[in-house]
């Protein structure tokens, strides 16, 4: 079915490609519209985390993981990219990808060299089709903050980390006008991926997440988003449709969930240096036949950032972020009548709380979240930021094993600098980058512990 799906859709993008070729070919002695780029990069870090909380119960998280312990690892990860441009709106792009770890505290054997190489990303894309009115991408590509709905799509493979991000997707854009389109897409995330090359160890690492070593664990969906714009205000309105496959987690069986998201975000951009998005979203569906579901989030910010042609740009981000929770979620129904993040399952928020999950990989749910970020630019890929807030949970649900709702507090400070830059103007591509990471959090009284926990990183990139 996902075949047949992928092949007609690329034979539509192919049709379409074909009835532009016309209109480009009419210049017989203009430059060749065909164009090929290949690179590659390199990313080496070092992670260590320690008492990371976890669920008290076993139910929900892997308890006693992380909590007294000390996880400390290296992650490698090469990619090798090309990219196909076909006149000014086509082109086709491909990046195989692997990560490979060794770790020093604990060894796991599935993730060391060499892992598995998998297909990150393999599409077809064309912009401005039909005088404009179409733009279309079709196949595997990246998930990270799609539409600009940064509390929906993050990640659709937070099973193995940071080390991809992708998702399968059939993704158009139709303009109705210069300020108005509506987004359309079709997405589906497998959790054992058969695009991949590895050891028989690596075959079986989950990529969505929800459990351990099972076949079919997948999720998919589908979905509009209306965007437009009115005076100082952008605005977006949307319904979201995802489909979680059946699956069992710690001896835990979890039933087929469906659910429907309708949504708004507004903009209000005041000045050119700042803004006060707002988002507002609510959910319902249902686990298996007869459990239905209901569940809200919202957000609130203000974003700043100087607009001025120096070195030095200062930013300040502030909001808080409201997931609504499941009183029940310890002692019976596991948490599911609480807010389903769809796919905003990455590290956005901390880096330690993927390793140190309530719910579920990556699974934010059941939180308020009041954060700052404060930071200054100083160039090109050089910057310093602090981030800080207290956590509470939005209802007590038990699942930290403390009595109370604060979470508590977490620090994060991190710093990006250069090392080589690459001279853009003389066809340079070369680049050496990195960035130093540290997270501090001093827990409340919803865990049932009071040990600080940490989480640092160094990072190289190599751009060639």
């Amino acid at each position: 079915m996902k075949t047949a799906i992928a092949s007609a859709a690329a034979a539509c993008a192919a049709a379409l490609y074909a009835a532009e070729i016309p209109q480009e070919a009419e210049a017989l002695d203009a430059p060749s519209p065909i164009r090929f780029n290949a690179g590659a990069d390199v990313r080496i870090r070092q992670e260590i985390v320690h008492n990371a909380p976890q669920a008290s119960g076993g139910v929900l998280g892997r308890p006693g993981v992380y909590r007294g312990k000390t996880k400390n690892q290296f992650r490698f990860r090469p990619d090798v990219w090309m990219e196909l441009k076909m006149g000014e709106n086509w082109r086709i792009y491909t990046r195989v990808s692997d990560e490979f770890r060794y770790g020093l505290v604990q060894r796991n054997k599935n993730q060391e060299w060499p892992c598995e190489a998998v297909l990150d990303n393999f599409y077809i894309e064309g912009k401005g089709i039909f005088d404009g009115f179409l733009d279309l991408r079709i196949g595997r590509q990246d998930m990270y903050k799609l539409f600009g709905l940064d509390h929906i799509f993050v990640d659709g493979t937070p099973g193995d980390g940071s080390a991809t991000v992708h998702t399968d997707m059939i993704k158009l854009a139709l303009h109705v006008d210069e300020k108005s389109w509506i987004d359309l897409f079709a997405l589906y995330n497998p959790d054992q991926d058969e695009l991949r090359w590895g050891t028989r160890r690596s075959r079986h690492l989950s990529k969505t997440g929800y459990g351990r070593s099972e076949r079919e664990m997948d999720d998919w969906g589908f979905g509009a988003i209306w965007n437009s714009s009115i005076g100082l205000l952008d605005y977006q309105l949307f319904w979201i449709q995802k489909d979680t496959a059946a699956y069992r987690r710690d001896g835990v069986k979890h039933a087929r969930r469906q659910t429907n998201l309708v949504g708004a975000k507004l903009v209000p951009r005041w000045t050119k240096e700042f803004s006060t998005p707002l988002e507002l979203m609510s959910q319902v569906g249902k686990n298996g036949e007869d459990d239905t579901l209901a569940a809200w989030a919202a957000y609130a910010g203000v974003d700043w950032k100087k607009a001025t042609d120096s070195t030095f740009k200062p930013y300040w981000n502030g909001g808080v972020l409201f997931m609504s929770g499941d009183k029940d979620a310890a002692s019976e129904d596991n948490g599911r009548h609480a807010w389903d993040p769809m796919w905003y399952r990455g590290v956005d928020d901390s880096e330690m709380f993927l390793f140190g999950s309530l719910y579920g990989c990556g699974w934010w749910s059941n939180q308020i979240n009041l954060k700052n970020t404060l930071g200054m630019e100083f160039g090109y890929r050089h910057r310093a930021q602090i981030m800080a807030g207290p956590m509470w949970a939005e209802t007590k649900d038990g699942v930290g094993g403390g009595d109370g709702r604060y979470k508590g507090f977490l620090t994060q400070l991190r710093y990006d600098f250069p090392l080589f830059i690459a001279d853009k103007n003389k066809g340079g591509r070369f680049e050496i980058f990195g960035h130093v990471l540290g997270e501090f959090f001093n827990p409340g009284d919803y865990f049932a512990t009071d040990k600080p926990a940490y989480f640092v990183r160094w990072q190289i990139d190599l751009r060639f």
